[in-house]
């Protein structure tokens, strides 16, 4: 079952990544500019955000393969969309429709992960699910600059969108919701999704888990999904070649540490506001390095940048943790949406903010220089500061209140709970 669920998150992280190596391709077939090609991840960002917070009580309600089935439609009809769209309007259409459907991935996995295993599972599943998804990351940056390079535009991400009918196929023949002969209904008389979230959001161990998301998710996703390639490529005089390899090693490091951080934080969960800290201050440091100078950085500490940057995304899901600590398993779908949203807020302002620096910086479209992009690049230290400061905030607020709530996972000593399922009346 989580096998199954995960390859529909594994599909989505590769059509939302599609553009780290594509950025350079898609602005000249569309014939945009830098701030105009910002708007492609954006938007698509801006959606999945957006959609987080009812994606995630539509989970609680409805079952994650029902909402992982619709999910797949949108991002196949996106990424069709994609590979045929020759213009701005139809080009912005389909990254809003994979934005859709990526919005539904990740929250409904982690709803299978809560249903099919005991709570003592949940953080290392959650790890080995962001690490499966980072398979899509890898086809996503070398495989795929490769493929547009042989075949093109259009047969590469056409190619790529089949996938997704192939594996919607596999979620409606062995997806189930939930082990044993039950099915899940909406509860009687059971709260509104509304009072889903007000709920989960007075928790601080909520609002505590969206910041730890925004500090350490947003710099991999922008780096990944758009700027990392160009700003290596024309601001740092990198081969695509080259760049495309950095893009592969923050990808591969983020793996090992999801190996690692989930059993970390299980055993030792004293350490998850220290590395939650740690790793987006220590990026900025790098950036500072990489940034500050007036010539091209050398590709060693390129490499190190990479590496410090990678393991964000696994520290992210550390906030799915916090949030967990102070919320009953009834409104699992409802906080895994809240928490998600953080990282890919912070990701769209960055996504967007960039692309508007560099093209006031060096109006006229094009490529751009390294002073533009040392400029540019710059203003991911606001949100990432940002972020510090309130993950330290609600930290003490947690603190202050010095009790855990019962776990979230729905399954216990591997049964379902009775107030999740009802017997099948077939």
């Amino acid at each position: 079952m989580w096998a199954v669920a995960a390859s529909v998150y594994v599909v989505a992280v590769f059509h939302r990544s599609s553009l780290g190596v594509a950025g350079i391709d898609a602005q000249e077939r569309f014939g945009v500019s830098a701030s105009q090609l910002s708007l492609f991840p954006m938007l698509q960002l801006l959606v999945y955000a957006g959609l987080q917070i009812p994606v995630g009580a539509l989970t609680d309600r409805l079952g994650a393969k029902r909402v992982l089935g619709c999910g797949l439609v949108l991002m196949t009809a996106g990424q069709f969309t994609f590979a045929f769209a020759h213009g701005f309007t139809g080009a912005v259409l389909a990254r809003v429709l994979v934005g859709m459907g990526d919005a539904m991935t990740f929250v409904s996995v982690l709803r299978v992960v809560s249903v099919w295993f005991p709570a003592n599972r949940v953080a290392v599943l959650t790890q080995l699910t962001a690490l499966l998804g980072m398979a899509g990351n890898l086809a996503g940056a070398t495989p795929l600059a490769g493929a547009l390079h042989a075949f093109g535009w259009s047969r590469t991400f056409a190619v790529s969108a089949g996938v997704g009918v192939a594996v919607l196929v596999v979620v409606l023949l062995v997806l189930r919701d939930n082990p044993g002969a039950t099915r899940r209904v909406r509860p009687a008389g059971g709260p509104g999704m509304w009072s889903q979230v007000r709920a989960a959001w007075a928790e601080p161990g909520t609002r505590l888990g969206l910041w730890v998301h925004w500090a350490c998710g947003c710099l991999p996703q922008v780096f990944l999904m758009l700027w990392g390639f160009p700003f290596l490529v024309e601001g740092q005089g990198l081969a695509k070649g080259t760049a495309s390899a950095l893009l592969t090693v923050s990808i591969v490091i983020n793996m090992f540490a999801c190996l690692v951080v989930g059993p970390l934080v299980t055993r030792r969960p004293g350490s998850r506001l220290m590395l939650c800290v740690g790793q987006p201050i220590l990026a900025l440091v790098l950036w500072a390095a990489v940034l500050i100078p007036a010539e091209p950085s050398p590709l060693w500490l390129l490499v190190v940048l990479a590496l410090v940057i990678g393991p964000g995304g696994a520290l992210s899901l550390v906030g799915m943790e916090f949030a967990r600590d102070g919320n009953p398993a009834q409104r699992l779908g409802t906080v895994s949406g809240i928490v998600n949203v953080g990282g890919f807020a912070a990701a769209t302002l960055c996504l967007f903010a960039i692309g508007l620096v560099l093209d006031l910086v060096e109006p006229g479209g094009g490529a751009h220089g390294l002073n533009a992009y040392r400029v540019a690049m710059a203003v991911q230290a606001v949100p990432l500061l940002l972020g510090v400061v309130q993950v330290l905030r609600y930290a003490r607020k947690v603190a202050g209140r010095g009790r855990r709530a019962e776990p979230v996972c729905v399954v216990a000593a591997g049964r379902a709970p009775e107030r999740e399922s009802v017997p099948d009346a077939g």
